[in-house]
């Protein structure tokens, strides 16, 4: 897949004989992609190093509080925008989109139909991941902007009764050790439904019986874009001298990595810069909006 195989070039193209190690942080929703691309995409033992997932919000503002990271891949273009600003060295590249489901107990009957009507049901508890901090709490709520048009009051309906239960880091520890955040939401029965990533709502079913997922019908669904901001030399003085050379053609060819594996789906048109031009043309175009 020409997506996530743009992410292994990026990330993974180091030389056996270099002895420094590149230092991912990664959105959540990639835990399952990344480390894929890791194991399909080896390089020297010290490269890179282990991968950090969070919130994109929360892993964006430890950058600017000086972690050293030297490249970040959000579930949003605005973190990686962000960290690019006044910094034209910083190439950013929308690399991928992503879907989001609504996953819920099977024993409120949620189905596309029905769905925003039940999510509207005092008696149904719904629970979201948190705005700012994390763009899945973003995402949710870009929904519920949706459904105002769909039936009006509805926005401030579903803000007003949506539990912020994960995403906020130590504002909101995990519910259940041990588990996933969005695991915890359900099995210490706090929710009855919440938004998520589609491409993450089979590891949830398959960890906590009794839910299901429902993908939003179009008048509610959002695709959310995923931005990834290379912010450091090493990536590319890392790079083999003859990969370097060629890195557009060598980008789009080679071993594929399965799409199943990760449920991350490839941009509909070629990777842009913030200003248009495409992610690999050079590492000049400094993207200029920022709105998380």
């Amino acid at each position: 897949m020409r997506t996530l195989f743009l992410i292994a070039a990026l990330l993974l193209a180091t030389g056996p004989a270099r002895a420094e190690t590149l230092q991912i942080y990664a959105a959540g929703s990639l835990s399952a992609a990344i480390p894929d691309l890791l194991l399909h995409f080896p390089s020297g033992p010290d490269h890179p190093a282990p991968p950090v997932f969070g919130p994109s919000g929360l892993l964006r503002a430890q950058i600017e509080a000086g972690a050293a990271v030297d490249v970040m891949a959000s579930a949003d273009m605005d973190q990686a925008r962000r960290l690019a600003l006044g910094h034209p060295e910083r190439p950013v590249i929308a690399f991928t989109r992503n879907r989001l489901c609504a996953i819920a107990r099977a024993g409120i009957g949620l189905t596309a139909t029905d769905l925003l009507d039940r999510l509207l049901d005092p008696s149904v508890r719904l629970a979201t991941s948190t705005p700012g901090a994390d763009p899945g709490g973003d995402d949710a709520f870009a929904v519920f902007a949706r459904a105002e048009a769909v039936h009006p009051g509805a926005r401030a309906v579903l803000a007003a009764k949506a539990l912020k239960l994960v995403g906020g880091g130590a504002a909101t520890p995990l519910l259940v050790p041990g588990q996933g955040a969005v695991e915890g939401v359900f099995l210490a029965d706090k929710a009855d439904v919440m938004p998520g990533y589609c491409s993450g709502s089979a590891a949830v079913l398959g960890h906590v019986p009794g839910l299901v997922s429902i993908e939003l019908p179009p008048s509610l669904a959002v695709g959310p874009a995923y931005g990834m901001v290379v912010l450091t030399e090493k990536p590319g003085r890392l790079r083999p001298p003859h990969r370097a050379d060629h890195r557009s053609r060598w980008i789009h060819r080679g071993p594929r990595p399965r799409r199943a594996r990760t449920g991350i789906r490839r941009p509909s048109h070629p990777a842009r810069n913030g200003d248009g031009r495409h992610a690999l043309a050079g590492p000049q175009a400094a993207p200029d909006r920022a709105r998380r």
